[in-house]
């Protein structure tokens, strides 16, 4: 098992930070790879991510949500992934946001990739791509503030 962990300082309020990191659907606004992510429910999201010229759609649920903390996901169909995303305050308007991705490479590609760094790369992009969108906007593009508790069934 691979894990990565990425985070960037962003100028805007932890909320609003947080808040658009629960815009699940923007994500192809700011993530390299990521065609779409459609929400089925509060917990429950369809992705289709185009790498390398290799499309693939999988399903992934939230596990955990605590509103201006802390998203954690994993996947439930394709290729076995969870993570977390971590908002810490800095201050009034500067957030750090943390991502911890946990994923198996399969296949001579995604190993050889792995060792030289591709998706540490590619995370840390998509994270100052996430600080340009934000900081650019200046607040979210929607909210959600429900909250999932942490679920250890399969």
């Amino acid at each position: 098992m691979t894990s990565i962990i990425k985070s960037i300082d962003v100028n805007v309020p932890v909320r609003t930070a947080y808040d658009q990191w629960t815009q699940f659907e923007s994500f192809p606004e700011f993530m390299e790879g990521v065609e779409e992510v459609r929400q089925t429910d509060d917990r429950n999201m369809h992705w289709r991510t185009n790498i390398g010229g290799h499309t693939a759609e999988y399903d992934a649920v939230v596990t955990e949500q605590i509103p201006d903390e802390r998203v954690a996901w994993r996947n439930t169909s394709g290729k076995p992934n969870a993570g977390v995303v971590t908002f810490h305050r800095l201050g009034e308007d500067q957030t750090r946001v943390t991502v911890q991705i946990d994923y198996e490479p399969e296949g001579l590609v995604e190993n050889v990739g792995d060792k030289l760094g591709v998706d540490d790369r590619r995370i840390q992009g998509d994270l100052e791509n996430f600080k340009r969108f934000i900081e650019s906007r200046g607040a979210p593009t929607g909210a959600w503030r429900g909250s999932v508790e942490q679920s250890h069934t399969s």
